[in-house]
């Protein structure tokens, strides 16, 4: 397994994570609480060290439940991993189906509040990154920064990001409280908060990429054939899955599926090397539910593009037409 270092606080991961996201959230009903154990111990054993959730990845009837999976799951092997959660965030309307407005919220006293029911949740006495979900428009990033600063001196987190973070918001909180790493939507499709990378740098701090497979497309493993419940799987409204896309991105497939072929690798794979050479500050989070994809990700870290090649890709996503893609929910203002 190859590692990579978040933040000035050495902050030592996998290079590739594990977005579990997608066991209870978003992509369907739950998967199978027994099956997902089972797939989290062997993500430990292949050489997983790094796991993403949050306390709103659940359902209606469960409104917790990816945390509560994960503490029960991970907890014997809890001294070996690292494990990042997020607050700061609720749904306008979580009983109706589909895509929800996302209403943000980062006083002081709700972080306080999220940050004893994330603890409780995961079975553990510290989280090690504490990331704020999104932006609070009606918090200033210092305040946010403060409440992290004193969580730290307490011992309840070891570390804290910033999730969709914007660099104006960035810099202000780094000042007061340094952040570890953002975790922001990047994939070849998504490519708005490449600008960041540089500040990142400049910073020392890790750029967490959720989403690296443009939400599973870029696993080449759908057709325009592929239904998914309107009523549980956000898929059903994201444009990259409208059945017209898939001809509008045919030249993207064609790229990866060559760079594949070159590399004796597979779409998804490529897909994360690319962001993984571009930049160390890099560590993608694709989600899964089978095993086998768990060690295809994990794969995609043996292989190498050179810095030209790793240009001409960028070069080809800049002059190509693709679909649109999905770039998140809403915000409630």
């Amino acid at each position: 397994m190859y590692y990579r270092t978040l933040g000035l606080g050495g902050l030592r991961v996998s290079a590739v994570g594990l977005g579990c996201m997608d066991m209870s959230h978003a992509y369907g009903a739950p998967a199978d609480k027994h099956e997902m154990t089972e797939l989290l111990a062997d993500a430990v054993e292949i050489g997983y060290t790094f796991f993403d959730t949050a306390e709103v990845y659940g359902t209606p009837d469960c409104p917790h439940h990816n945390e509560e999976l994960l503490g029960e799951a991970l907890r014997p092997y809890r001294d070996r991993i690292v494990i990042a959660t997020k607050f700061g965030l609720t749904f306008d309307n979580p009983e109706a189906a589909g895509l929800h407005a996302l209403i943000p919220d980062a006083r002081p006293e709700v972080i306080r509040r999220s940050v004893e029911g994330s603890l409780r949740r995961l079975r553990t006495d510290h989280i090690d990154l504490y990331y704020q979900h999104r932006i609070d428009p009606s918090v200033e990033p210092e305040t946010v920064a403060e409440v992290m600063a004193d969580l730290i001196r307490e011992g309840k987190i070891l570390h804290w990001g910033i999730s969709e973070a914007t660099e104006g918001y960035l810099r202000r909180a780094h000042r007061v409280c340094p952040v570890t790493a953002i975790q922001n939507r990047f994939s070849m499709m998504a490519r708005w908060h490449e600008s960041l990378l540089p500040v990142c740098e400049e910073l020392c701090i890790g750029f967490v990429a959720h989403s690296p497979l443009a939400n599973g497309l870029m696993t080449n493993c759908y057709t325009a054939n592929t239904k998914f419940d309107p009523a549980t799987d956000f898929r059903a409204s994201m444009p990259q899955y409208r059945p017209e896309s898939f001809e509008k991105n045919r030249e993207l497939f064609s790229l990866f599926e060559r760079l594949a072929d070159e590399h004796h690798a597979t779409a998804s794979q490529i897909s994360l090397a690319w962001m993984m050479n571009k930049r160390l500050s890099v560590v993608p989070i694709p989600g899964t539910r089978h095993l086998c994809r768990l060690k295809e990700n994990i794969g995609a870290t043996d292989i190498y593009l050179t810095e030209e090649e790793v240009k001409a890709i960028d070069t080809a996503l800049g002059c190509m037409k693709m679909s649109e893609v999905f770039g998140g929910s809403p915000i409630k203002k």
